[in-house]
């Protein structure tokens, strides 16, 4: 299967992308991200993302890299980073995580 906006120009076997989902509505958000999912799946291409949102991390990403003040601080599968211990030593806020569907969502206490 083709996934559309990676079958031109030179092929290449790692994507780097930064932000990209910056200045996207939530449909167009989640539209990207399922592309990227589908690009690295069945066209088995290695995307790395630089991405805020723990949450679009957590429901498409293999693994997540943290960084805290420009250092490593967290590494892992979204499973194992997506915990409020962790969550909070990577965002230094409250955070709570809730199971409500498929995939474990970050939210911040008030």
């Amino acid at each position: 299967m083709k996934c559309s906006g990676f079958g031109s120009g030179p092929d290449t076997d790692v994507v780097l992308l930064d932000e990209p989902l910056n200045n996207l509505d939530m449909r167009h958000a989640v539209a990207m991200m399922r592309q990227l999912r589908r690009a690295a799946d069945d066209l088995g291409k290695t995307i790395v993302i630089v991405i805020h949102d723990i949450n679009f991390a957590a429901a498409h990403a293999d693994r997540v890299v943290a960084l805290t003040g420009g250092r490593l601080a967290h590494t892992g599968t979204p499973a194992e980073l997506m915990n409020p211990t962790t969550l909070q030593d990577i965002f230094d806020t409250e955070i709570e995580v809730r199971t409500d569907g498929p995939h474990p969502v970050a939210v911040y206490v008030r």
